[in-house]
C-alpha cells in the first residue's frame, strides 16, 4: 500500500478540530437527554468506531453499544452501489429505549435511510443519527440528522475510521483524495 502523503490533497479536517467538535457534540447529546436513564449507541461498523469511541467518552448520561455492519459499496467502489445489505444485525432488544445510531458519514443517505426504517420497526422510543460527516450535496434520499459533526463538500475523504481499499483508517485527520495522484 502506498503512502498517504502521494495522495493527500489536503487536510479538510484536523485532529484538533475533530476533538472540538466531538467534545461539544457530547455536550450537546448530554443535554439533549439528560433526563433520560439511558442512551444506546449503534455503531455502523467500521467506519463508525472511532468516532464512537472518542464520542462516547464525551457523553455524561449512562449509554451502552451496540454495533451493526451494513454494506452498500462493493470491493473497492468508491460510490454506493444502492443495494443495502445488514451484514451484522444487532444483539439487543431495541424495544422502548433511546437510540442513537453513530455514523462516519452520510452522502447519498440510503444505506442510513435503510438502517433507520428497519431500525424503526423495533419501536425504540427515540430513534436520532449522529453523523461524524454530512455530504448533503449528494443526498439522493433525505435522511433525519439530529447531530452533524461537520458538513463536508462532495471531495473522496478519509482518515479517522474513512477508508481507502481498507486502509487508512487510523489517521487522525480527515484528508482529500487528490484522485489525480491516487489513480495514476
Amino acid at each position: 500500500m502506498r503512502d498517504y502523503h502521494e495522495f493527500l490533497g489536503e487536510i479538510l479536517v484536523s485532529e484538533e478540530q475533530l476533538k472540538k467538535r466531538i467534545k461539544d457534540l457530547g455536550a450537546e447529546i448530554s443535554r439533549d437527554y439528560k433526563d433520560e436513564n439511558d442512551i444506546l449507541l449503534i455503531c455502523i461498523l467500521r467506519g463508525g468506531v472511532l468516532f464512537l469511541t472518542d464520542l462516547m467518552r464525551q457523553i455524561d448520561v449512562p449509554l451502552s453499544v451496540e454495533f451493526m455492519a451494513v454494506s452498500s459499496y462493493g470491493s473497492g467502489n468508491r460510490e454506493s452501489t444502492g443495494h443495502v445489505r445488514i451484514t451484522l444485525d444487532l444483539i439487543s432488544d431495541i424495544h422502548d429505549r433511546n437510540v442513537l445510531v453513530v455514523e462516519d458519514i452520510v452522502d447519498s443517505g440510503r444505506t442510513l435511510s435503510s438502517v433507520v426504517e428497519l431500525l424503526s420497526t423495533r419501536e425504540p422510543k427515540s430513534l436520532n443519527v449522529c453523523t461524524l460527516l454530512d455530504k448533503s450535496e449528494r443526498r439522493e434520499v433525505e435522511v433525519p440528522l439530529r447531530y452533524v459533526g461537520f458538513s463536508i463538500p462532495n471531495k473522496f475523504v478519509f482518515g479517522y475510521g474513512l477508508d481507502i481499499d481498507e486502509y487508512y483508517r487510523n489517521l487522525p485527520f480527515i484528508g482529500v483524495v487528490d484522485l489525480k495522484k491516487y489513480d495514476t
